[in-house]
């Protein structure tokens, strides 16, 4: 058995050190190649056997680093992988711009709704335009909307008095029991016990008011039940006569008397 530790080492007497040659090679210039376990970053479908590979799958993939592809001085990697069916080479790389991957051949990637296509295509003065127009259009919407900046300070003085209350509330209540402590006399439990009990009062002043309301509602529709039941009035078949009506009279017109 080798010792682990190997203190001792043996030259023969024809070893020559300036026989040694350098066994480390020159540096590649060109595509570093690694092999990588890696989830397909996307659905995507194969074009040579139309086969479906889901968002997630493992594949053992082959990283390609270029050196000279570059997106703002952010390396960019391709990676090779191949069809679980046909085992036909599928291609896509990173794409830093819009922080996603990009499918370069061998498949088509799935329908992704929530991708804007637009500002994928957008070049990089473009993209600056465009931010610099919505920083200029939400300033000036600012500029435009007073009222609401005035509602919202509103609100925050509102909200800022509510906590200044709420603190001022505390703060008596922890000096009453302090005087209490220093008196010798405990008020904290009789303080704690008003507090439970006017809660409670609420509580139950409440469920009486809630209750009321239902009461209240049940006896509308019990009315308007009642109301919807009611028999129609039974028909009657008795000849109505109607009185005639004296015109003369009704428009000012003297009759005659033809009596002697």
């Amino acid at each position: 058995m080798s010792e682990r530790k190997v203190l001792q080492k043996y030259y023969p007497p024809e070893f020559d050190p300036r026989q040694l040659e350098r066994r480390r090679g020159p540096k590649s210039t060109g595509p570093r190649i690694q092999e990588v376990r890696l989830g397909a970053p996307f659905s995507m479908r194969c074009t040579t056997c139309g086969e479906y590979i889901g968002k997630g799958r493992r594949f053992n993939a082959k990283k390609e680093t270029r050196l000279d592809e570059k997106y703002l001085n952010i390396q960019i990697f391709i990676f090779y992988i191949k069809c679980t069916r046909c085992c036909a080479q599928i291609i896509f790389r990173t794409d830093p711009k819009n922080a996603d991957y990009a499918m370069i051949r061998g498949a088509t990637r799935g329908l992704a709704p929530w991708r804007n296509k637009e500002a994928e295509e957008e070049g990089l003065e473009e993209r600056l335009d465009r931010l610099e127009r919505e920083e200029q259009e939400a300033n000036d919407e600012e500029e435009k909307n007073p009222m609401a900046d005035l509602e919202a300070k509103n609100a925050d003085a509102k909200r800022e008095m509510e906590v200044a209350d709420a603190l001022d509330e505390i703060r008596h209540r922890n000096a009453r029991i302090n005087r209490s402590e220093k008196e010798g006399v405990d008020y904290a439990d009789t303080i704690v016990r008003a507090e439970d009990e006017l809660r409670a009062r609420q509580d139950m002043e409440d469920a009486e008011a809630a209750r009321k309301a239902f009461a209240a509602k049940e006896e509308a529709k019990e009315e308007e039940a009642e109301v919807l039941m009611l028999p129609p009035p039974v028909p009657s078949f008795k000849r109505v006569v109607k009185k005639k009506k004296d015109l003369a009279a009704m428009y000012g017109i003297k009759k005659k008397n033809t009596k002697p």
